[in-house]
């Protein structure tokens, strides 16, 4: 490869082609021998005429030049021109290309794709044989041509995981296999693995090594913790080279179920650091629906950290020792403790022994003594396996046995009997405040409160223990709090009630804030004893780059391999469950370090360089095609042959730029819209109501097309100025305020709709805040919009509208939001309700216009996955009015399409059943 100012060609010997350019110049431009003249007597007959036409005796030189440069073009492009070609041309024979290919270098995966491909076309050129070797998945080396490695290029993609030492041997002995000598390219990932000297070492002995790798520090990412009452986030990289600022992003579902970024906290390395955390408190509901942390600005598995269920939403017991007393909520032992963990768990109802074999996370007893011998051997078993039971002692408590002379295996410490009073009319002391929490406690660092106060205790009794299970005590020092280990859980008892009867602490925050760490940390702490014996199947796993696949097709892994085996092929990083947990394995651990990659100073270490090779042949020959194209019509042009040429070639432009005919968009429109039935909405101009629009009837087509016979195909949008409106049975207006006033000829072709049969639903989308007929912009802009429409009187749905029973049996019709006001056609004045019938026999007609505002095509949405797209409601009331809603709409185009025929006599002994009458 010759190279010229920047520019170099495969093929320079073509260039002499050049040469010949001058000589066909002076061939083209030679004039014949001028011809004998002699003089005919009958030419002077056409002296005196002129030719308007004259016609060269030569081509012109601007023809020729354009030619020449044509045929230049062609030379020039064939000689292989490249910009900006490698300098670098030594070397030779065969080549064999190693990639780390580890989620290490999935962030600066492209530039690195990018410089392999400009190695290859390079060793192309040089008839260099190539193999690839990628470590985290070693195949036999087998040497092909370079240009069948570039078509491979797209399928190697990195591993979520570093080369391990059997992949590291495997490579070796690949190698070993090869007799002759060859050169290496080395795209290492930044990363020090085991083994990479020896593999280095085996290189060398071959033949010259050259290294590219980015030279920039590895971050990753620690699994989040929960300490302290905040989620604990921790990075590590691999050199602390200089000072670094990162950004962690808190990713999971928005109650509609949509990925969203929920937080985000920013975490910093200083120039000596190699960690560095920060913590993120987020509220208990929001904290539950993280699926994941990432390092803003990277995509690799190691810059991600899955989330399992120790941040997950709990479920809790509450189980009291006595009722209701006089049937008061607020006397319940339970109200403050159900008030405290509704916000943050789900609550499990029934008795000891229901509630068990449920698995909660925490069961919480309320003055609770007596046990059977199958209650307390059940829970124990409960409580070894990791579960946290939650004690609180009260007057049944301070008068039983429970604890006296032996502790007992479901309490934390020996119990004094009778319990303490202070304050009291019999007593002389004051009542007690709380000490600052030990920073051994699950409560270090909570704020307390002047006003908690605590009247009546049972108290613990003196043991070589109690100090060591302390975790909350009076200010006088006698215990409030006492905890012990049982098995892989905790039993925790409250010397109090958990009500006001005993402490003003229930009614406090600090209750909310105890509760809710001792919450937290009741999940199962997991070890390798703890799963021993169990099969964790995969459900989902990530790839280098740090994205979720299913993982159906994968085997299950043993418990202790889950916790403790190295992160590879047969163990990949990734979310595993089981019938009662799910773990996250990640690439990152709380032990893992990172280090830097060295090389010896003997190696050649390249950056991945962003300037690429640039091949110019092909742009060139099209240029040489132009030229060629422009020397035709310049030739027919000069001979006359396109006359009339200043009228021809706007025509040509014309047919070549212009759009093509309207009758053609038509015709497309008509035969997607008629093809199949199809809803369509109203286009407003708004675009983010038209997304929607179109989103909700996306997601009433998926319901009509599950739950009945009808097969929508896919909705589309409609302008009513422009498109034709007879092959939609519905039409859905979202009505805005900003949207324009139809002209005169779409307001005909919608009354002509109208009077056809077809429906529209106009929907102002203002129920939450207005009311049908009220002076809210978009109630204004329905009457301007439906003023010059034919529109019959309108009435409230009657109970007794075939609107209420065509599929479903229905009352209300909520969408979004929820509103009575749902206008249809008013029934004639003169139809009256036949005897035996409970409804009115109303004709076979249907309503040309239902008129709402509960925002349907909002409860309808969904995206292109299937997940709703918008929020209705909260909970299962919500997920309740959403179901309504796809009900009203199945109603509606069952209505449209077959009238009132559910009005018919024959259906009347079907519907008296359901109604119950």
């Amino acid at each position: 490869m010759n190279l010229l100012s920047g520019i170099a060609f495969t093929t320079p010997w073509l260039l002499l082609g050049l040469v010949l350019l001058p000589i066909l110049w002076f061939i083209l431009r030679a004039v014949p021998p001028a011809p004998t003249h002699r003089r005919f007597p009958a030419v002077s007959l056409l002296l005196g005429l002129k030719d308007d036409e004259s016609i060269s005796d030569r081509t012109p030189w601007w023809l020729l030049a354009l030619r020449l440069l044509a045929l230049a073009a062609v030379i020039i492009g064939l000689a292989g021109p490249v910009l900006n070609p490698s300098r670098d041309q030594a070397g030779s024979g065969p080549l064999v290309v190693v990639l780390d290919a580890s989620w290490a270098g999935a962030t600066h995966w492209p530039d690195s794709t990018r410089q392999l491909d400009a190695e290859l076309t390079k060793a192309g050129r040089l008839g260099r044989t190539v193999a690839v070797l990628q470590l985290t998945d070693p195949q036999p080396l087998v040497f092909q041509s370079a240009e069948a490695w570039r078509s491979r290029l797209p399928g190697l993609t990195p591993m979520p995981w570093a080369p391990s030492p059997d992949q590291v041997q495997t490579a070796l002995a690949d190698m070993q296999s090869i007799p002759e000598s060859f050169d290496t390219l080395w795209f290492s990932d930044s990363l020090s693995f085991e083994g990479q000297s020896d593999l280095l070492s085996a290189f060398e002995t071959r033949g010259t090594v050259k290294v590219f790798e980015s030279g920039q520090p590895v971050v990753g990412l620690k699994p989040a913790t929960f300490e302290d009452g905040a989620m604990q986030i921790s990075a590590h990289r691999s050199a602390a080279a200089s000072d670094q600022n990162i950004t962690i992003l808190a990713q999971g579902r928005d109650p509609a179920g949509t990925q969203r970024t929920l937080a985000s906290v920013d975490l910093s390395f200083s120039a000596t650091e190699t960690d560095a955390q920060t913590a993120l408190s987020l509220p208990t509901e929001l904290r539950a629906r993280i699926t994941h942390f990432e390092i803003q600005g990277q995509t690799s598995a190691g810059a991600t950290a899955l989330t399992d269920d120790s941040l997950r939403r709990r479920e809790i017991a509450l189980i009291a020792g006595r009722e209701n007393r006089e049937g008061l909520e607020l006397l319940s032992p339970l109200h403050y403790l159900t008030k405290v963990v509704t916000p943050s768990a789900d609550i499990i109802d029934g008795s000891l022994l229901e509630v068990l074999p449920a698995n909660p996370d925490v069961i919480a007893l309320a003055d609770v003594t007596n046990l059977t011998a199958l209650e307390t051997a059940e829970t124990i078993a409960w409580v070894e396996n990791g579960g946290l039971l939650l004690r609180f002692a009260g007057p049944r408590t301070a008068n039983s046995d429970l604890g006296r002379e032996t502790e007992d295996p479901l309490l934390p410490v020996r119990l004094r009997g009778g319990g303490r009073s202070v304050g009291g009319a019999m007593s002389w002391g004051e009542p007690k405040s709380l000490a600052p929490f030990p920073d051994t406690s699950p409560f270090y660092g909570l704020t307390i409160p002047d006003d908690v106060r605590v009247t009546t205790q049972v108290l613990a009794q003196p043991d070589p223990n109690l100090a060591d299970r302390v975790i909350a005590s009076l200010s006088d020092g006698t215990p409030l709090v006492t905890r012990k280990s049982l098995g892989l859980g905790q039993v925790v008892l409250f010397h109090i009630t958990s009500d006001a009867e005993s402490s003003t602490l229930p009614l406090s925050g600090l209750f909310v804030e105890m509760m809710d760490r001792l919450t937290v940390s009741s999940g199962t702490k997991s070890t390798p004893a703890s799963v021993e014996g169990t099969v964790w199947s995969p459900m989902q796993v990530m790839d280098g780059f740090g994205t979720l696949m299913n993982a159906d097709t994968l085997p299950g892994v043993d418990g202790p391999e889950l916790l403790s085996g190295r992160i590879g092929p047969n163990l990949r990083p990734g979310l595993y469950g089981n019938e009662k947990r799910v773990l996250a394995r990640n690439v990152m651990t709380k032990d893992t370090i990172l280090e830097q990659a060295t090389w010896p100073a003997t190696i050649q270490v390249q950056r991945p360089s962003a300037q690429q090779e640039q091949p110019l042949g092909g742009a060139l020959l099209s240029l040489s095609l132009i030229l060629l194209c422009l020397d035709v019509i310049a030739s027919l042009l000069l001979s006359g042959r396109l006359r009339n040429a200043r009228v021809v070639a706007p025509v040509i432009a014309l047919l070549l730029f212009t759009p093509q005919l309207k009758a053609q968009d038509a015709s497309d429109f008509a035969l997607e819209a008629a093809h199949e039935l199809v809803l369509a909405h109203v286009l407003t101009g708004d675009q983010t109501v038209d997304e929607i629009a179109l989103a909700g009837l996306r997601g009433l087509s998926d319901t009509l097309y599950f739950r009945t016979s009808i097969e929508p195909a896919a909705p589309i949008g409609v302008d009513i100025e422009r498109d034709e409106l007879a092959f939609f049975p519905l039409l859905y207006w979202p009505i805005t305020p900003s949207q324009p006033v139809p002209s005169e000829a779409a307001n005909a072709k919608l009354n002509a709709y109208l009077r056809s049969g077809g429906m529209i639903l106009f929907d102002t989308q203002d129920a939450h805040y207005a009311r049908f007929g009220g002076t809210s912009p978009n109630g204004q802009k329905l009457r301007q919009l439906a003023a010059p429409l034919n529109i019959p009187p309108l009435e409230p749905v009657p109970k007794d509208h075939v609107l209420t029973r065509t599929f479903y049996l229905l009352q209300d019709f909520p969408g979004r939001h929820i509103s009575p006001d749902v206008w249809v056609e008013a029934a004639p004045a003169d139809v009256e309700q036949i005897e035996g019938m409970p409804f009115r026999n109303l004709n076979d007609g249907v309503t040309p216009v239902v008129i709402g505002g509960n925002d349907w095509a909002g409860a309808w949405a969904v995206a292109r996955n299937g997940t709703d797209m918008l929020p209705v409601g909260r909970g299962y009331a919500g997920e309740r009015q959403r179901e309504l809603a796809h009900r009203f709409g199945v109603n509606l185009i069952m209505h449209v399409l077959t009238g009132n025929y559910k009005s018919d006599q024959v259906h009347v002994p079907a519907l008296l059943d359901r109604l119950g009458q």
